[in-house]
């Protein structure tokens, strides 16, 4: 079994890491503009950001059961493939393909470009074409080869850490600017309750985005039974803890009309903080953090496609199984992702890019939660080495939580989840007229 193939050497400490460094990316720093945009409140904005890190709680320790009972190359995709079949499998490799990665790629490019051009004080004019030359050249970087791509990622995660811990520590014994109210949590503006908190909690999802990715080292852990349910809940806890606090920080050294739909806010509260030259550095770490992060983001993308090529399950399959000869990595692939990435640079903003791909990761998401109720039910001999603590509590606060953010994201915002709707469901004719071509050719 592919289970008895996977060497187990990850520690406690490394489990703890890897979670880490898979959701600390740029959404802590620029997600505050729309999560404070909904609440225009401080209390709801706290509100959000900690109801956000429960969710994501509960979601990483659910999906982590199906990562250690289905440790299979594919993650995801293979999970919901063994529960509900090869089509509802493909949609999310194919949602990944052309909505996930690609508007993760274009909406990291534009907020680097928009801080970019901020700290040199450039026209806004060179928005655009910033943010091409910066997906373009991560794009080419990851051309090179994995080894410079996997270089590039170790060094932006250790500069990644520098800014989120000088704003924190600095920021909290900074003397208060504004007066930052916890209680009683209600919502600011003309909004409802339910409209603001819904849409300040799938703005803050984004800053927790990885978390699927966590269950993926369970098949490598030395005991994963054991140490994947502690590194999953103390690493969320952290950076939930950690993501309330630099939130706390910014909202009590910028008022809220201030930081409501500023994409710079982080960039101002550094230099409220730190002074002019102190608060350009700590704005040159964020642009090192998120070109990380943009990094990372076509490393594992560019390879979805190129999964779904090797299983024939997409057409073109032979053209993007090719690899460059001398770098061994799938630049047709690479190419085809830059290219949707580039479209949607020029037709969506940061925000647009990023709910989107939320909410359509979030109906794949809710399928991840049930199957581990529907496998517990339909194959209970099924070898789970980590069980999710609490079962049913947690999968059910976690599907509950899923439902509430897309049950409320088609009324508040309903153009945009009928787009991602829309595009994932293109997926089903190319799959079944895929299918139809690979009957024709084996006749």
């Amino acid at each position: 079994m592919e289970q008895n193939q996977l060497k187990r050497e990850i520690s406690l400490f490394g489990a703890f890491s890897t979670v880490m460094g898979t959701v600390i990316g740029a959404g802590v720093f620029f997600k505050t503009a729309s999560v404070v945009s909904f609440a225009q409140s401080s209390s709801l904005t706290i509100f959000a950001w900690i109801l956000g890190g429960i969710l994501t709680l509960c979601a990483g320790l659910t999906s982590a059961e199906l990562a250690t009972a289905i440790p299979k190359t594919g993650g995801a995709v293979k999970y919901i493939e063994y529960t509900y079949g090869k089509l509802p499998g493909f949609l999310l490799g194919w949602a990944q393909s052309v909505i996930y990665f690609p508007a993760n790629i274009a909406a990291l490019s534009i907020i680097f470009s928009t801080q970019f051009i901020h700290l040199f004080h450039l026209s806004s004019d060179f928005l655009l074409p910033v943010a091409l030359v910066t997906g373009l050249s991560v794009t080419l970087i990851n051309l090179l080869g994995t080894k410079a791509a996997s270089n590039l990622q170790s060094f932006t995660l250790v500069i990644k850490m520098i800014p989120i811990v000088l704003i924190v520590l600095v920021g909290l014994f900074m003397p208060a600017n504004v007066e930052v109210s916890v209680i009683p949590i209600k919502a600011g503006g003309d909004s409802s309750f339910i409209q603001a908190l819904s849409g300040s909690l799938l703005a803050t999802m984004f800053a927790y985005d990885g978390w699927l990715g966590v269950g993926a080292v369970a098949g490598e852990m030395k005991r994963p039974e054991k140490d994947l349910p502690k590194a999953i809940f103390l690493g969320l806890t952290f950076i939930t803890f950690v993501y309330v606090l630099i939130n706390f920080v910014f909202l009590k050294t910028l008022p809220i009309e201030q930081l409501s739909g500023n994409l710079n806010a982080a960039s101002e509260a550094s230099i409220h903080i730190f002074g002019s030259f102190g608060g350009k550095l700590v704005t040159i770490g964020i642009l090192i953090s998120v070109y990380g992060a943009l990094n990372g983001y076509t490393l594992t993308g560019i390879r979805v496609p190129y999964a779904l090529a090797l299983d024939g399950m997409i057409p073109c399959s032979k053209q993007f199984q090719k690899l460059s000869k001398r770098f061994v990595v799938p630049y047709i692939s690479g190419i085809f992702q830059f290219g949707i990435a580039a479209i949607m640079m020029f037709l969506g903003s940061f925000d647009l890019l990023t709910d989107m791909l939320i909410f359509v990761m979030w109906l794949f998401s809710l399928l991840i939660f049930s199957a581990v109720l529907i496998l517990r039910k339909r194959e209970p001999e099924l070898n789970r080495p980590y069980k999710v603590p609490f079962y049913p509590v947690i999968p059910v606060i976690a599907i509950f939580g899923g439902l509430f953010i897309l049950i409320t994201t088609l009324f508040t915002q309903t153009l945009l989840a009928s787009v991602g709707i829309g595009i994932t469901l293109l997926g089903v004719p190319v799959y079944l007229l895929n299918q139809k071509v690979k009957g024709l050719k084996s006749k």
